[in-house]
């Protein structure tokens, strides 16, 4: 059973379309796939997803499933033929999904009357740039300031000016109803900007009669002044240094990385960072030592996961970025990079929560204790979760009957979900076959001291009450 520290995440795509593909990922150490709404039909999401959970259950793994809801991601229309933009040139845009002439068609309604003169465009993940000239209401005059090729469906950005754009667009509440039918284990929120975002997404899930755990994708500088309020009311965030190092420029996208990392682990809340991890392993076998080293640092950081996008869902290489991913924590692990038993000191807010008052004692226990694992009996996570802020020093194995709470739990870093129905006891019974779920699932032996907790007697809304330490039999 993987036990790998960080966690990570796959984007399905062209080159994982098959149950062997999936499984090479998941063998690699992929622990989450992302399925991007902005791409394919309903049906082939649900036929992907369905192909997951399959081979998941196959390699009796909690492998989870992140659906990425589109948001209002704004990009060029469809194009009769890609367009080479000269630098110095004029170009026309246009409201339209089609090219019908010259123009270059934009799927955004508001993309003449949300731009002013001097306003800058960005094309293709910043790649190519325009600069406004003058807009009509109808039609954008722009001059290409960084040419190159454009191609048809390629996202367009402008920075600071889209603020009609509905935060939930009407694709977004059909995935989100679609997501909870498919059981889906985390929604991604795109393009969030205050925490009213979020309250949105709670509010149609409350419609449709259920709840998804939401990660805000951190893409606009409106989202950096309300970072507070979206950490508080998400249950994660992303940091998506695409959109984001367009939006705000790259140079201030590692030091609002870190930042963010800091303060979800201050406040117990997961944390992804993306985008180009390892891009040249879209085309090449191996990354660029600088990409290893952006890999590590996020690592370092302590972000709970790390996501490979281009690099899986259409790279040549899919199974070695994520055995590349692996072999990067393994490595700083082996090393000692990573700074084990140890809580932030910005976690104040839980000093005088009792779980987390547990979870400190039980990382002290490690120091001074011949600890082999951390044994969590767990009904909703949230002890995994504390727990593993600490990156404990020991493999943490959270048992929990739902299926839904392993997969989750599998977002978490150090943390490997163990589904049993378990008793809600400790006694001699239940003592003699957690030996066994140790022995057979985990690959632990006799003699082995684990520490475990969990909460006795059980009572929905207690928290965790008890540690115990336990040696291990045959």
């Amino acid at each position: 059973m993987q036990t790998t520290g960080v966690k990570i995440v796959a984007t399905l795509g062209p080159s994982i379309n098959s149950e062997d593909k999936i499984e090479a990922l998941i063998n690699a150490g992929a622990s989450m796939f992302r399925v991007n709404s902005s791409h394919s039909t309903p049906e082939e999401h649900k036929a992907t997803i369905d192909m997951v959970r399959k081979v998941s259950k196959k390699l009796n793994t909690n492998t989870a499933i992140l659906l990425d809801l589109q948001g209002p991601k704004i990009r060029v229309g469809n194009l009769k033929q890609p367009i080479e933009l000269q630098d110095g040139t004029e170009i026309k845009l246009r409201h339209s999904l089609e090219q019908v002439d010259e123009t270059i068609p934009v799927d955004y309604s508001g993309i003449a009357t949300d731009v002013k003169k001097n306003d800058t465009i960005y094309l293709d993940d910043g790649k190519l740039e325009l600069k406004v000239l003058d807009t009509d209401g109808e039609t954008v005059r722009a001059e290409v300031v960084r040419g190159g090729l454009l191609k048809p469906r390629k996202g367009l950005n402008l920075p600071g000016r889209t603020a009609s754009l509905s935060a939930i667009t009407q694709k977004d509440i059909e995935y989100i109803k679609r997501g909870l039918e498919w059981k889906v284990d985390y929604f991604a929120l795109s393009f969030v900007r205050t925490g009213e975002d979020v309250l949105k997404a709670k509010h149609c899930m409350e419609m449709y009669g259920g709840y998804i755990p939401i990660i805000a994708k951190i893409e606009k500088p409106e989202a950096l002044d309300n970072i507070e309020d979206i950490i508080k009311l998400a249950d994660g965030i992303m940091v998506a240094r695409g959109d984001l190092g367009i939006e705000i420029s790259p140079e201030k996208v590692p030091a609002v990385q870190k930042k963010l990392v800091r303060e979800c682990s201050a406040q117990n809340k997961v944390v992804i960072v993306a985008t180009q991890m390892l891009e040249t392993m879209i085309e090449q076998p191996i990354p660029t030592r600088a990409e290893a080293s952006d890999v590590a640092n996020a690592i370092i950081d302590g972000a709970d996961a790390i996501m490979l996008s281009g690099e899986t869902a259409v790279g040549k290489y899919p199974v070695e970025a994520v055995e590349m991913m692996t072999s990067i924590s393994e490595n700083l692990e082996k090393n000692k990079i990573v700074r084990h038993n140890h809580f932030s000191r910005q976690m104040q807010d839980f000093e005088n929560h009792q779980a987390f008052a547990m979870c400190k004692a039980m990382v002290s226990m490690l120091e001074n204790l011949s600890i082999k694992a951390i044994v969590v009996f767990t009904t909703n996570g949230y002890t995994p979760a504390l727990l593993s802020k600490a990156k404990p020093s020991v493999p943490v194995y959270a048992l929990a009957k739902s299926e839904t709470v392993c997969r989750q739990m599998n977002l978490y870093r150090d943390i490997t979900p163990v589904n049993h129905n378990w008793q809600q006891e400790i006694s001699t019974r239940s003592l003699k076959e957690l030996n066994s779920i140790l022995i057979k699932k985990v690959g632990m032996k006799a003699g082995d001291k684990v520490i475990l907790t969990g909460v006795i007697p059980y009572v929905v809304g207690q928290t965790t009450n008890f540690i115990k330490m336990h040696t291990i039999e045959e």
